[in-house]
């Protein structure tokens, strides 16, 4: 059977982070033989304390959104809507990209960090996974979707044995049985 053919991004990934690493030591050099090495390191330390403490606060945001879900839930009054998870996810990713050394991830973490740029990626990315899944191409996340309820349909557990070709099959009882009279 033929092989399944890698999608153009997953084709140039490698090649494009590639790329991204050495425009980072680039930059990193060009602003360090302008501005001094102490610099360029105080701007990279800034921006992996300054990205731990976003992460922090975006975690504890999101533990705490958890909770208050769960209490309502538990309570019986309405969930809130899912439109704050979504800010948490790309605020942790900014603080992510603070963490990263460089001064590109770092100035993309801090564009990631502003509230209107959330919303517009936040809307980019529902579009683009919708259309995803509906486009449901062969080996997509639509398909991935369309496997499960084909294998489970109901969600419904079934009993069963599990049976391992390493071991051979054991016929009658066992004499370790503790069930057996001694």
């Amino acid at each position: 059977p033929a092989r399944p053919r890698r999608s153009r991004v997953l084709r140039f990934l490698p090649l494009g982070i590639a790329a991204w690493l050495v425009l980072e030591i680039w930059l990193l050099t060009v602003v360090a033989g302008a501005a001094g090495g102490l610099t360029v390191f105080l701007l990279l330390v800034a921006g992996v304390v300054l990205g731990g403490v976003v992460i922090k606060r975006a975690g504890r945001r999101a533990f705490r959104e958890l909770s208050e879900t769960l209490q309502q839930q538990q309570s019986g009054l309405t969930a809130p809507t899912a439109e704050r998870g979504g800010g948490n996810a790309l605020t942790m990713l900014g603080g992510l990209l603070l963490i990263l050394p460089g001064l590109i991830s770092d100035a993309l973490g801090l564009v990631l960090l502003v509230p209107p740029v959330q919303k517009a990626v936040s809307r980019f990315a529902e579009r683009t996974i919708e259309r995803k899944v509906r486009e449901a191409t062969p080996g997509g996340l639509g398909d991935a979707f369309q496997q499960a309820r084909m294998h489970r349909p109901d969600g419904k557990v079934v009993q069963g044995e599990v049976i391992r070709d390493d071991e051979p099959p054991t016929r009658g009882p066992r004499p370790d049985d503790p069930q057996l009279p001694h």
